[in-house]
């Protein structure tokens, strides 16, 4: 990936972040004055978000590093590390949210219907613009941002679709259900999105790779005999390690293995692989 569009990310996550505080502070004050849990919930959340953005928006930039002494891989999982914080962040502020609405099922208070109309359509504007900003990004840690943003938006399709309602009727326990609906919905991708994390902090294959299918179409190149101990791992859910050993026929010259690592780095070249290590054996070894 070029260094223009690793640019363009980070700028991106930056972008996301100043409109996200931005909008959680007049969500802050317009739940208040509205008096709607569904508003002053989800301010709670964003103010979550935008602590996250920044991190990693900060992450991100971080990951940029190349290798030093200290990390020979340089610094892409950073990005990861961010994914993961978000991730946890936006599921502790969804337990948060459901503490302070179930009691409100019980105990409905009334809501500004014409203030929680405003406040939808500057929600699904602002939080539609910082997911544009992102929605064509690579690394994990962008998308766990850009899919949080896009249910952002339908959270406040949800919000403009009841503060409607309540126009129409007395309905005030529309508030807080939506309010718990929206967060169910968050937290069931927000955990999805962590176990993906989560496995890649393993260094499981990246979903999108078949291993053994790398395995056969590198037995098939001329004077190849075997593979074996290959793996492949991702260091930020974009660019991805790979090693592995190639026992090659004892006769095979000089120039019979240049042109067998040459075609092997033909072969993943689809494979975002920014780390590659063959190992050549020859006969039976």
């Amino acid at each position: 990936m070029s260094q223009s569009h690793s640019h363009d990310t980070s700028g991106n996550i930056k972008a996301a972040f100043f409109l996200n505080l931005a909008f959680t502070l007049l969500e802050i004050i317009g739940g208040i004055w509205t008096n709607s849990l569904a508003i002053l919930s989800d301010s709670i959340h964003d103010l979550g978000d935008s602590l996250s953005l920044g991190l990693a928006w900060y992450l991100d930039r971080f990951s940029k590093k190349g290798m030093d002494q200290k990390f020979s891989y340089g610094y892409r999982r950073f990005s990861l590390l961010g994914a993961l914080i978000n991730a946890i962040i936006l599921i502790i502020g969804s337990l948060f949210i459901l503490v302070k609405a179930i009691p409100r099922l019980i105990d409905p208070e009334p809501s500004n219907a014409q203030g929680m109309i405003l406040f939808s359509i500057v929600g699904i504007l602002a939080n539609g613009l910082a997911f544009i900003r992102l929605k064509d990004a690579k690394t994990l840690n962008a998308k766990v941002i850009a899919w949080h943003l896009i249910e952002d938006v339908l959270g406040w399709v949800a919000v403009l679709v009841v503060s409607v309602a309540l126009l129409f009727s007395d309905i005030q326990i529309l508030d807080p259900t939506l309010s718990i609906l929206i967060t169910l919905y968050v937290s069931y991708n927000v955990i999805a999105n962590l176990k993906k994390t989560l496995v890649l902090f393993m260094q499981a294959v990246p979903e999108s790779i078949d291993i053994s299918d790398i395995d056969r179409r590198l037995q098939i190149i001329e004077k190849v005999r075997s593979t074996h101990h290959t793996h492949i791992w991702s260091l930020d859910g974009e660019h991805n390690v790979l090693s592995t050993h190639v026992v090659v026929d004892e006769d095979a010259s000089k120039e019979n293995v240049r042109r067998i690592k040459s075609e092997v780095k033909e072969l993943i070249r689809g494979l975002e692989c920014t780390h590659t290590t063959v190992e050549i054996e020859y006969g039976d070894n």
